[in-house]
């Protein structure tokens, strides 16, 4: 896992060095382990490098046979059986995970990327063709952004980088705004900076004389419809998919965890992880002691005794969540408003003290079904079945001065894409999910709040083997018992005797609209009166929010207050210093 980020001069000159130092500056925390430059003709590239594979001569950039060089953010998980398999008379000079992509190129050229298995960004300047590829995986693990301006075309891993060079301004787009207010993350590939893009999940860009000229698409998800099988069948092909998943997801030449929650998603890769290793797993689990909420801890530390497992508690209190706060949100330039980002940061501090890898139950319930709206979603709407996030915390709630109007319009486009032939109501809707719920928010948050601490995350439910058997099950594998998760649950019920496999989902609850009434007087003035509310919002309205006590209310007021925080950083270039109520009273100039 790293930083990686590069320049196409569109009239053909050098790039200027200082724009590469502002890049390669704003990136060094994805890679405390040692920087990378590369410039030829009328490109530069940078890395900023997170050692995990191949320590000693994984250097970046790599360079192909013909000259060609390569930046990489991520992990080529099958890169040992490209090397015996597919290159095996490949002049390989390192041992990198990465290389192989290289050659892949020379032999495959656009379509390199559907020979790979893994999370990866990354960007290959071929000079005898005078072009730039650039691709990210198709779940859209790891991200790409990317700005087309009349002299260059620049791309970065992060947002802010961009901005940091001087690339584009911090402005930002009306219709992601009201995205993130209603929905918590930005839909398509259009991002809430304007002029700066996505890379989509899956796609492969080439770009010439510092232009876009030609695009593709590498599906994550297969087109077809469900497939027949059996459950004992499905059971035993299950186990095969998960060991072999997690096996390859292990390969580090650096120590390893797990986050561990007391779902069955993290539960079913321990088991695995317990079943490989040789040792202790450690695993951490987030908790909120003191709280009304459901908490995690005792059914997690259960799962981790039965498996053996060195079990770490890390506590995430009110006093964490007011100090930490403003250097959480600066972290996800490109905005996701789930407060998950608070203990996943926390946790992630934590674990980098000891682990440099650490393996996550991401994606397991798209690909398995596991959320209860998509038996809500099924079914006809006489039997209490409704539109997919057909409502936001601002809704009818007069809170705004003007209610987004187009804030669905990424997701119904979303979900008419999503719609193929033969495809089922059920997988149309998890289709939907990993295209920008899972891409655009999960996934966003996992990569910020870990490589803030130097940390890698790994999803083994997010491979592709994984993805094209879980997403293909039987309806009745899927939502069996009315349960989501069915396959999941059975055979964590299999091979962990005595496991809540079959236990009713709790979802994971972080106590912010707790910690919020608790303050909700003082902080409500607070962000009443910052600029970016005062554009949106009428100041009582969101005082009054801050003083509600029902979940809806206190959401709009936990979204307020992240756009306020994030609007000071990444717009107004104030500093995170001090805590929440310290940033929110420094005066803008």
């Amino acid at each position: 896992m790293c930083g990686i980020a590069g320049i196409m001069m569109a009239d053909g000159s050098q790039p200027d060095a200082a724009l590469l130092d502002h890049l390669e500056t704003a990136l060094l925390h994805r890679g405390p382990d040692g920087t990378g430059r590369y410039v030829k003709d009328e490109v530069g590239l940078v890395h900023a490098r997170l050692a995990i594979i191949d320590l000693t001569s994984g250097d970046q950039p790599l360079f192909g046979p013909r000259g060609s060089a390569l930046v990489a953010n991520g992990e080529i998980y099958n890169y040992i059986e490209l090397r015996e398999r597919e290159l095996p008379d490949a002049d390989l000079r390192t041992r990198s995970d990465c290389e192989p992509i290289l050659h892949l190129y020379e032999r495959h050229g656009l379509d390199a990327a559907s020979h790979l298995r893994g999370m990866y960004a990354f960007a290959l300047h071929d000079p005898d063709a005078k072009s730039l590829t650039l691709a990210r995986d198709p779940f859209g693990i790891k991200q790409l952004y990317y700005v087309e301006t009349p002299r260059c075309f620049a791309f970065a891993s992060e947002p802010q980088a961009l901005i940091a060079a001087g690339l584009v301004e911090a402005e930002l787009v009306r219709r992601p705004v009201g995205e993130l207010l209603q929905l918590q993350f930005t839909t398509g590939a259009e991002t809430i900076f304007k002029g700066i893009r996505r890379l989509l999940p899956g796609e492969t860009l080439r770009v010439t004389r510092g232009r876009i000229t030609e695009r593709r698409i590498l599906p994550a998800l297969p087109t077809d419809g469900p497939r027949a099988i059996g459950e004992a069948e499905a059971l035993k092909r299950l186990d095969d998919i998960l060991m072999e998943s997690v096996n390859i997801h292990q390969r580090a030449d650096v120590p390893y965890g797990l986050f561990l929650s007391s779902g069955i998603d993290s539960a079913a890769i321990l088991t695995c992880m317990t079943r490989l290793a040789n040792n202790p797993v450690q695993a951490y689990t987030a908790c909120f002691p003191k709280t009304g909420v459901y908490d995690e801890y005792d059914e997690a530390h259960k799962m981790a005794k039965a498996m053996g497992a060195h079990h770490i508690k890390v506590e995430v209190t009110a006093d964490d969540f007011w100090r930490d706060l403003p250097k959480i949100v600066a972290c996800v330039d490109d905005p996701t408003a789930d407060y998950a980002i608070v203990p996943t940061y926390i946790l992630a501090r934590e674990a980098a003290k000891d682990l440099k890898v650490i393996l996550c139950g991401e994606g397991g319930d798209e690909i398995f079904a596991g959320y209860g709206r998509y038996r809500r979603q099924i079914r006809p709407w006489w039997l209490g079945g409704r539109q997919r996030r057909r409502t936001g915390p601002f809704s009818g709630r007069g809170i705004l001065f003007e209610e987004p109007k187009d804030w669905r319009d990424g997701i119904v486009a979303a979900e008419a894409a999503c719609a193929l032939p033969g495809r089922s109501k059920l997988q149309i809707a998890q289709a939907a999910d990993c295209v920008d719920w899972l891409a655009n928010g999960l996934l966003v948050k996992l990569d910020r709040c870990l490589m803030a601490h130097g940390l890698e995350g790994r999803t083994p439910l997010l491979d592709p083997v994984v993805g094209d058997f879980g997403y293909c099950l039987p309806q009745e594998l899927k939502l069996g018992r009315g349960r989501g998760k069915y396959l999941m649950r059975r055979w964590l019920e299999e091979h962990v005797p005595g496991s809540p496999a079959f236990a009713r989902k709790k979802g994971f609850t972080v106590p912010v609209g707790d910690w919020i009434a608790g303050q909700g007087e003082k902080l409500g003035a607070l962000v009443a009166a910052d600029p970016a509310i005062q554009a949106i919002a009428p100041a009582d309205k969101v005082k009054a929010a801050f003083s509600g006590r029902d979940r809806h209310t206190l959401e709009a007021a936990w979204r307020l207050l992240f756009f306020a925080l994030w609007h000071r950083r990444h717009l107004r270039g104030v500093a995170p210093d001090g805590d929440v109520f310290e940033c929110l009273a420094h005066p803008l100039g």
